[in-house]
C-alpha cells in the first residue's frame, strides 16, 4: 500500500473512546447477548452492530424498536451492569497499538482531547482505569453536549477545548456514527474500523481508512502532501 498523506499538518489529535482507545465495544456486545436471554427475548449480533457509536438514547431507540414496550428494559439494565462490570472487573482492556500511538503524539507535540458518546461518569472511569486519563487534555462526553454522535457537536467542542479549529484536528473513530460526526465536524477523519468493516460512505468520509493504530502513527509522521 502507498504512503498515506493528510491534506494539511495536523495540530491535534481527537480519540473517540470506546472500540478506538479502548477495546470494549466487544464487551458490551457480549453482554447485551448474554443478559437479553434471560428475559425470554433474544436479539442478532448484527443488529447490535448498527447501533455502536451513537448516544445512550439512540442504542435505546433501537432496543425498543427491536424489542417492543413488552421487554423489561429497567430489569434488564441491572442485569447489563452487573455482567458488564463482571467483565471489566479485571481491567478495562486498550485496542492493540495505543500507548505506542499516544508517545509518538505526544513526539510530535500535539495535544490530545477524547470525544466520546459515552456518559462522563463511565468515561472518566474507564479512561482512569486504563491509566490513559492523564495523556489528555481534555474529556467531552455525552453530557457536555446537546447532541451527541453522528451530530458534530462532541467534536467541535473538543477541539474548542485544546485551543485548535477543527479543520486542523485529525480525528480517529472506528464506528459509522463517529464518522460521521467527526466529517460533520470538518476534521480530517481517520477510521480504524472495531467490529464492522468501513463501507463506500465511511470511506468517502475519511482520509483514511487503517488497520489499526500501529498503522495511524506512520501516518501521522509522514509530511503532508505540498
Amino acid at each position: 500500500m502507498s504512503a498515506i498523506h493528510l491534506p494539511c499538518q495536523p495540530l491535534a489529535v481527537i480519540f473517540d473512546m470506546d472500540g478506538t482507545l479502548l477495546d470494549t465495544e466487544r464487551v458490551y456486545v457480549q453482554t447485551f447477548i448474554e443478559t437479553v436471554p434471560q428475559f425470554g427475548y433474544s436479539l442478532d449480533e448484527a443488529f447490535l452492530h448498527t447501533l455502536i457509536g451513537g448516544s445512550r438514547e439512540h442504542f435505546q431507540a433501537g432496543l425498543r424498536a427491536r424489542l417492543g414496550p413488552e421487554f423489561p428494559y429497567d430489569e434488564h439494565r441491572v442485569a447489563y451492569l452487573a455482567r458488564r462490570d463482571e467483565l471489566l472487573a479485571a481491567g478495562v482492556p486498550m485496542k492493540p497499538g495505543v500507548l505506542e500511538l499516544l508517545e509518538t503524539v505526544e513526539a510530535l507535540g500535539l495535544p490530545m482531547a477524547v470525544a466520546t458518546a459515552a456518559v462522563r461518569k463511565h468515561a472518566e472511569e474507564h479512561l482512569h482505569r486504563s491509566g490513559l486519563r492523564a495523556r489528555f487534555s481534555a474529556l467531552v462526553t455525552r453530557d457536555d453536549v446537546v447532541n451527541s454522535k453522528p451530530s458534530p457537536d462532541i467534536f467541535l467542542q473538543a477541539a474548542q477545548a485544546i485551543g485548535v479549529a477543527a479543520g486542523d484536528c485529525v480525528a480517529v473513530e472506528d464506528s459509522y456514527n463517529g464518522v460521521r460526526a467527526a466529517h460533520a465536524a470538518g476534521m480530517m477523519v481517520v477510521m480504524v474500523p472495531d467490529i464492522v468493516p468501513a463501507d463506500a460512505e465511511m470511506r468517502d468520509k475519511t482520509v483514511a481508512v487503517l488497520d489499526d493504530l500501529h498503522a495511524l502513527r506512520a501516518v501521522l509522521q509522514q509530511r503532508p502532501l505540498p
